[in-house]
């Protein structure tokens, strides 16, 4: 072996070594989780339930501090450009990062200033419509809402919201003429829905299914390709419309120049948590699915999703800011 080649596997070895070592330092004191959406919701309740496993776990606080305001992007935008040390991280979900960016000017770049860590969970959309409507499959709403042309209202809650794009999405693969009607909020757009004054909306099951249970409205079908465990009889839309798809996410990303060994580490520990079935089962009384990948699977579903977003806003004709 030549001086040179002995020199680099030196070098190569104390690299790894020093790798390993800052992986297992960290952390040395409290790390903090930037959430875009207020308390309560369901990314807060998904992140407030990770991070004190984190906390347990690695013997330093994990604090959740909420940062609301323009769809995630003002959080986003915070961590992105915080120290990248592992001591800030975003606790991200689909619309800052796979949506807002399409819909309006942000001081981020998506895919290249974060490193994705781990999704701590996903939820499809359930399609739920109003009692009054006399149907019990989505093929049976699809035929009842060709018959009335531009007299049926789906809610949202909001322009550009997930919910929005999904009833968007749907309407159009579907080719349905309906009129959206956006609140401030998805608790006012179900109480529309459950009072009949709008006729479908997408949502999380956790919204819906108090409602369902009570009569008050029907659920028809998910978002998602497959079933959804919570509600094995609700058939995926996918089945009638092949490759429609709008899952949202949730789960930690950290500033993109963050050590990969810090990365790595982090994505281990969240792994670990969400398997738990104490965990788990949390999770899943919210509607989440725990999933737990490794930060390479995240980062190839967010590069993924690209498309099925792209699709979705130009379906709900939001043009650009």
């Amino acid at each position: 072996m030549s001086t040179t080649h002995r020199i680099a596997v030196v070098l190569a070895l104390v690299s790894v070594s020093a790798g390993s070592a800052l992986a297992q330092a960290w952390p040395q004191r409290p790390v903090r989780v930037v959430v875009p959406f207020a308390a309560g919701g369901n990314t807060d309740q998904q992140a407030r339930i990770a991070s004190e496993r984190l906390s347990a776990a690695l013997g330093q606080q994990f604090l959740v501090e909420n940062r609301l305001g323009a769809g995630g992007a003002i959080a986003a935008e915070f961590v992105a450009r915080s120290t990248a040390d592992g001591y800030t991280l975003f606790f991200g979900a689909t619309p800052p990062i796979s949506v807002v960016p399409l819909v309006q000017k942000v001081g981020y770049d998506a895919l290249k200033d974060f490193a994705p860590v781990s999704i701590v969970g996903t939820n499809p959309f359930v399609l739920g419509i109003t009692a009054s409507i006399p149907a019990k499959t989505v093929k049976e709403f699809v035929d009842y809402v060709k018959a009335r042309p531009n007299q049926i209202n789906y809610s949202s809650g909001g322009t550009g919201s997930i919910g929005h794009l999904s009833g968007a999405l749907f309407a159009q693969r579907a080719g349905l003429a309906m009129t959206h009607i956006p609140y401030k909020g998805g608790g006012p757009a179900v109480a529309d829905l459950v009072a009949g004054q709008v006729q479908m909306y997408f949502g999380n099951a956790a919204e819906l299914i108090q409602h369902s249970k009570s009569g008050k409205i029907t659920l028809l079908g998910v978002s998602s390709e497959r079933r959804f465990p919570q509600l094995p009889d609700l058939q995926p839309i996918a089945e009638l419309y092949p490759g429609f798809r709008t899952i949202t996410w949730n789960g930690y990303l950290a500033p993109a120049a963050t050590p990969r060994e810090i990365v790595d580490r982090l994505a281990t520990e969240i792994a670990k948590a969400v398997r738990e079935p104490a965990t788990a089962a949390r999770l899943v009384s919210i509607g989440v699915d725990p999933v737990g990948n490794t930060p390479a699977e995240f980062a190839e579903l967010i590069r993924n999703d690209g498309a099925l977003w792209r699709s979705a806003v130009q379906a709900a004709g939001i043009k650009p800011e």
